[in-house]
């Protein structure tokens, strides 16, 4: 309730600058068009420099009540951004982060990213095959785990038994199965030097996928090879 009302109280002063600052600038638009007046008329009284002393002091009046506006209208924006609007925004902020955190918590994987990230090469690959058993349809993990006994732990062998475990132990979709056949067979032919065993998982891809693009694709491996 106080915010509220220290805000009203500003308002009102900002209004009350307002209505000063407007009326001192008709004041001195009012004196200025009666000089004119008087000067058009050759100011017999002799009144058009005391009016110009008026306007000046009129002048240095609207030009503090100009200041004096900026400064309260300043502080009235400011005072109801910190206490309307920021906390609203804030809200959204934190919900938005609350949301996230309730999806990255429903990701099996998340955890195993975070050791990824830390080089904490064992553990993450712990965590992968720990999400793989929650989802064992998903590629990703397999990939992820040879991912890193190839490049972060030098170990293409080991890359090589864990894409062989994953095809032999799942009925996997025709796209997820061509898919890490294609990369067991590079990790033969460029980490292992076994050309022959790549060669070998190529022509069952023709013969597992006959007629499809995966089909098509190692042949087109083979011919690159030489051994179409």
């Amino acid at each position: 309730m106080a915010k509220y009302i220290g805000i009203a109280i500003l308002a009102l002063l900002v209004a009350g600058s307002w209505y000063m600052f407007h009326r001192a600038g008709d004041d001195y638009r009012t004196i200025e068009k009666r000089v004119d007046e008087l000067i058009g008329q050759g100011d017999p009284a002799e009144l058009a420099p005391k009016l110009k002393s008026e306007m000046r002091g009129i002048e240095g009046e609207r030009t503090f009540n100009g200041i004096l506006l900026t400064f309260l209208s300043a502080g009235l924006i400011g005072i109801v951004f910190v206490t309307m609007v920021l906390p609203v925004l804030a809200d959204k902020f934190t919900r938005a982060v609350y949301e996230s955190g309730e999806e990255v918590e429903r990701d099996a994987f998340h955890h195993a990213r975070v050791l990824m990230a830390q080089g904490e090469w064992e553990d993450a690959i712990q965590a992968f095959r720990l999400g793989a058993a929650e989802d064992p349809l998903n590629r990703m993990p397999y990939l992820e785990i040879a991912k890193i006994q190839k490049v972060h732990m030098e170990d293409p062998l080991a890359a090589i038994a864990t894409l062989r475990e994953a095809i032999e132990g799942q009925e996997w979709e025709e796209d997820d199965a061509a898919f890490l056949m294609f990369r067991l067979a590079e990790l033969y032919d460029e980490d292992a030097g076994d050309r022959e065993a790549a060669v070998a998982i190529f022509e069952q891809v023709m013969e597992q996928f006959s007629g499809t693009r995966h089909s098509a694709n190692a042949r087109t491996k083979l011919h690159d090879w030489g051994m179409a």
